[in-house]
């Protein structure tokens, strides 16, 4: 992916857009957001790893960077198609990890809106923790977006939400000021607020998505005790319906809204993406599974105003 095509990425911020790269795999049409999409490959020769989870097949190293190669059909229990698929490597940047993913073949690039995306039924790649975290229609095509941070976390668990990181901080006193936490993966939002309640904050409010937050908010917006309903709120940037960026840009566009402290918590926190929420106003960044990060980020910004 050239940088020019990056730069012109960045110059927009809370559109509510997403770019969807489509994929294919057995015939089944998959997309994943081009904002993780570190480059494509053709295949280069891999070295199988003893005692592996069933779907790595190994690594290899292009150009001095050792990556781990997930093969897509085998973790999705697809067949493994014509044996004249294209066969190429999605290079993947999220979580601060590098990981290459075995697919079939790459179709196209998407823009669309995130309020085109739809939760996936619960039935649809194994259930309410499934790995399907989106649909969306794409030039007719019914395009499955997965989500590639609940793989990843299956495959190696210790690359996701650590308890231990809280559980180093030692006994701490409960905070019930009210924290609102937009996050659209059941698996991701039960580790983090199991997380929160441990390090004291029991009064969490979550969200699926940034319009359900957006819409609670505007309910409220008058409300004189407004900073005593949300004292501060924490945002994937992934969503269906409405994004972390674009709920933060209305957040912090608000005459009184604006001053309640927003974090942003996502797995495509890298120096670009920190551009982008500066631009539009996020208090702060970080990338998952930082989790005791931002337990402390939390403390300080909650007694800020």
């Amino acid at each position: 992916m050239s940088s020019e095509y990056r730069n012109e990425i960045l110059l927009e911020s809370g559109t509510n857009e997403i770019e969807i790269m489509e994929f294919t795999i057995a015939g089944n049409v998959f997309g994943i957001n081009v904002a993780k999409v570190r480059e494509i490959m053709i295949p280069m020769p891999v070295k199988p790893m003893p005692h592996a989870h069933p779907a790595v097949e190994g690594i290899f190293k292009p150009r001095g960077q050792v990556l781990t190669v997930v093969d897509l059909p085998q973790y999705l229990n697809l067949s493994a198609g014509d044996p004249d698929d294209r066969n190429l490597f999605i290079v993947t940047n999220f979580n601060k990890m590098h990981v290459a993913f075995r697919v079939h073949s790459v179709v196209e690039i998407h823009r669309i809106s995130w309020e085109a995306i739809q939760k996936p039924d619960n039935i649809i790649y194994g259930g309410d923790e499934g790995v399907a975290t989106g649909l969306a229609e794409c030039k007719g095509r019914l395009v499955t977006i997965l989500d590639f941070e609940k793989i990843v976390a299956e495959i190696s668990p210790t690359t996701s939400i650590q308890m231990s990181e809280i559980e180093a901080f030692g006994k701490r006193s409960q905070d019930n000021r009210p924290i609102i936490i937009c996050e659209d993966s059941n698996l991701l939002s039960k580790l983090i607020i199991e997380c929160l309640n441990k390090a004291g904050y029991t009064n969490i409010i979550k969200f699926d998505n940034g319009q359900e937050a957006w819409d609670y908010l505007e309910e409220i917006e008058n409300d004189e005790k407004l900073f005593d309903k949300v004292s501060l709120i924490i945002t994937d940037i992934e969503m269906p319906k409405m994004d972390g960026h674009r709920l933060t840009k209305l957040i912090k566009s608000h005459a009184r809204m604006k001053n309640i402290p927003v974090i942003i918590f996502s797995s495509l926190i890298d120096e670009d993406m920190r551009i982008k929420g500066k631009q539009i106003g996020a208090d702060e960044q970080m990338s998952k599974p930082e989790i005791g990060n931002l337990v402390l980020t939390i403390d300080r910004l909650i007694n800020s105003y």
